[in-house]
C-alpha cells in the first residue's frame, strides 16, 4: 500500500485528488495549517479517512516533520495562495508560499526520502502574455501578476531539483479547471452562485470584470486524474494538461444564466457593458472596473497532446457540462433545503 501526502488538501484539487487516491488504496495524509478554529474546508466529508499534519509551506522544519511522519512515496504539493487578484495584494505572501515553499517541501523530501516522488502544481497562468497559440510545454512563459511569477518559480525550481539531484519530480501545467468546490471569489464560481441566487430571489443581478477574457477551463475532477498518471510514469516530466477549448467569460456567464432560463442579450463594450434578460428586461450582469486585473491574461489555450499521448488521459466533463454541475449544484446549496452535492 502507498503512502501519499497531500499539500492543500482542504482544497478544491486536494479533496478530488484525496478521494481518487482513497479509491485506489492509498494511506492519505494531509498537511493543514493550524487555526484558531478547525477547518477540514472540502475534505470535512472524508476527513477520517485521512491523516492530517499540522505543516505550512513557509516552515522548512514543519515539512520535513510531515515526512517523517508520512514515509510519503509520493507528494503532490497544491498548496498555494491560488486567487490572482489577491497576489497583487499580498506580493510577499504569495511568494511565500507559491515559490519558495516549492523549494521547502523538495528539500524536505530530499533529507528525508529523496526517492519519493513529487508532482508540482504549475499554471497557465506562467504564459501570461501568451507568446504561442496554442501554449504547450515548450511556450515561452510570459507571467502577468505576482501570482504567475511565483509559480514559475515553483515551476523552474523543481525541473531544477529533478535534473540537479535525479529526483523525479513533475510539473502539471494545468490550466484553468472548476468545479462544484471552486471558491465563490473565482470568476466562474461567482458567476454560478450568483445566477443560482437570482433564480431563487436571492440577488437582482452580479458584477464582473473583462468579459472578454478568453480561458481553457475542465473539471478538477478530470485534472486530479492527470497528477497521479503523471507520477506512475517509468520517468519524471512535466505535462500540460487542458482541454484545447477557449471560451470568454461573456459565454461562461450566458451559458450558466441560460441553465436558469435567462437568455442574456449583451449590451454596450468593455467597462459599460451589462448582460440584459430578453424575456424580462432585467439586468442580469453588470461590468465594472473594479474588477478589472493591472495586467491582463487576454487568451489562455492550451495543447493537451502530449499528455493525451503519453500518459493515455483525456478529459471526461465537456465545458456545458462543467457550467451544468456548477449551476445545479449552487441552486441546492442556496434553496430552501441547502443540501448541495460535493
Amino acid at each position: 500500500m502507498k503512502n501519499a501526502l497531500i499539500t492543500g488538501i482542504t482544497g478544491q484539487d486536494g479533496s478530488y485528488l484525496s478521494e481518487l487516491l482513497l479509491e485506489k488504496g492509498y494511506n492519505v495524509y494531509g498537511v493543514m495549517r493550524r487555526k484558531s478554529v478547525v477547518d477540514y474546508g472540502n475534505t470535512a466529508h472524508i476527513k477520517d479517512r485521512i491523516h492530517f499534519i499540522y505543516a505550512d509551506m513557509t516552515d522548512v522544519v514543519s515539512l520535513i516533520t510531515a515526512m517523517k511522519i508520512s514515509q510519503a512515496d509520493e507528494v503532490y504539493n497544491l498548496a498555494a495562495q491560488s486567487f490572482v487578484a489577491t497576489s497583487w495584494e499580498q506580493p510577499i505572501a504569495t511568494a511565500d508560499i507559491d515559490a519558495i515553499g516549492v523549494t521547502n517541501i523538495l528539500e524536505a523530501i530530499r533529507v528525508v526520502k529523496p526517492e519519493a516522488k513529487f508532482y508540482q502544481a504549475s499554471s497557465s497562468e506562467m504564459f501570461g502574455l501568451v507568446q504561442e497559440i496554442p501554449q504547450t510545454e515548450n511556450t515561452p512563459f510570459y507571467p502577468r501578476s505576482p501570482y504567475g511569477v511565483a509559480k514559475l518559480y515553483g515551476h523552474w525550481i523543481t525541473k531544477n531539483y529533478r535534473e540537479s539531484y535525479g529526483m523525479f519530480a513533475c510539473s502539471g501545467i494545468l490550466f484553468n479547471h472548476e468545479s462544484e468546490r471552486r471558491g465563490k471569489e473565482f470568476v466562474t464560481r461567482k458567476i454560478t452562485d450568483a445566477a443560482s441566487r437570482i433564480k431563487l430571489g436571492l440577488a437582482s443581478h452580479v458584477e464582473l470584470g473583462n468579459m472578454d477574457a478568453k480561458r481553457d477551463w475542465g473539471h478538477s475532477r478530470d485534472y486530479v486524474r492527470a497528477m497521479w498518471l503523471m507520477l506512475q510514469q517509468d520517468k519524471p516530466d512535466d505535462f500540460v494538461v487542458a482541454t484545447g477549448e477557449t471560451h470568454t467569460i461573456r459565454e461562461f456567464a450566458a451559458l450558466a444564466f441560460g441553465k436558469i432560463g435567462a437568455d442574456i442579450e449583451w449590451i454596450g463594450k468593455g467597462a459599460d457593458e451589462n448582460g440584459v434578460d430578453r424575456l424580462s428586461g432585467k439586468t442580469l450582469v453588470k461590468v465594472s472596473p473594479k474588477f478589472f486585473r493591472p495586467a491582463e491574461v487576454d487568451f489562455l489555450l492550451g495543447n493537451p497532446a502530449k499528455a493525451e499521448r503519453v500518459l493515455g488521459w483525456k478529459r471526461e466533463v465537456p465545458f456545458d457540462g462543467l457550467i451544468e454541475l456548477m449551476v445545479e449544484n449552487d441552486l441546492l446549496l442556496n434553496g430552501p433545503e441547502r443540501g448541495g452535492r460535493v
